[in-house]
């Protein structure tokens, strides 16, 4: 179900933002990355068919041709967007799992310590800024290279934008300038490392081991900044687990849900 909620920020006023709700059970709030809400599409689908999980799954505003305020332009602003829209849903004991920027928004809503989240996942998360081990240079990328870089193996998912219809090719453009402002073009916040120091929220950091955006050992520093998380790596998948994997990266995101919750409630 396709909702847009109307949904009242703090210094920014009222936001639309488009939901796609599926399922019933324990919510999962599931957040894309820069490839646009199509990047979780599938995955949500089954992670409410495969559990008893109510998927809540947003479109970060100006991706996808869906409208965004001009000051909204932060991932900071986005995490408090959706902890907002969380307090609006009444939903408790959210799990919140985000992939790339998605990752990102995922451990600013920890740092924002909101007691209706219980569980973050990190999964390959942009964000941090790791010595040695830079965010690759997305924008100066062709889509081939991007593909290369962010699968084990990139031959099923490879597409030539020269086919895509012209709809298709000015979402896609439109998503690209949407990182760009959420972002910056080096996709990091060197404040981030530090106040991750703050977070008691459990978290998994969730990682590829053939990602090459940001490798695994990029994942590690996520993993060492914020206390007590467990980092766990994917076999033979890249940026992307839960399109690459998707079976694999289930299993990794409902066992530590299932476990934090039973160790919580102990």
């Amino acid at each position: 179900m396709i909702t847009t909620y109307n949904v009242k920020l703090d210094g920014i006023g009222a936001v639309d933002v488009t939901v796609d709700e599926q399922g019933e059970g324990r919510p999962f709030l599931l957040l894309h990355g820069g490839g646009g809400p199509d990047t979780v599409a599938s995955f949500g689908a089954l992670l409410a068919q495969a559990q008893p999980a109510r998927v809540i799954r947003p479109v970060h505003p100006g991706f996808a041709g869906t409208p965004r305020p001009e000051e909204l332009h932060t991932v900071g602003g986005l995490a408090a967007l959706y902890v907002a829209l969380l307090d609006q849903l009444g939903v408790n004991d959210v799990t919140v799992a985000g992939n790339s920027i998605g990752g990102w928004i995922a451990a600013e809503m920890a740092v924002l310590s909101s007691p209706r989240v219980s569980k973050v996942i990190l999964i390959d998360a942009v964000g941090i800024e790791v010595p040695g081990h830079p965010v690759a240079d997305f924008f100066s990328l062709t889509l081939d290279q991007v593909f290369q870089l962010s699968f084990h193996n990139p031959a099923p998912f490879r597409i030539d934008p020269s086919t895509l219809p012209p709809a298709a090719q000015a979402a896609a453009a439109g998503n690209r300038a949407t990182l760009a402002t959420y972002a910056g073009t080096a996709m990091l916040d060197p404040t981030l490392a530090g106040r991750l120091a703050t977070v008691q929220t459990p978290t998994l950091v969730l990682w590829g081991d053939s990602d090459q955006i940001v490798d695994p050992d990029y994942g590690r520093a996520w993993a060492a900044a914020i206390p007590g998380a467990r980092f766990q790596l994917l076999t033979d998948t890249g940026h992307m687990p839960q399109v690459e994997t998707p079976d694999q990266a289930l299993r990794a995101i409902w066992d530590f849900a299932g476990a934090s919750s039973a160790s919580s409630a102990s």
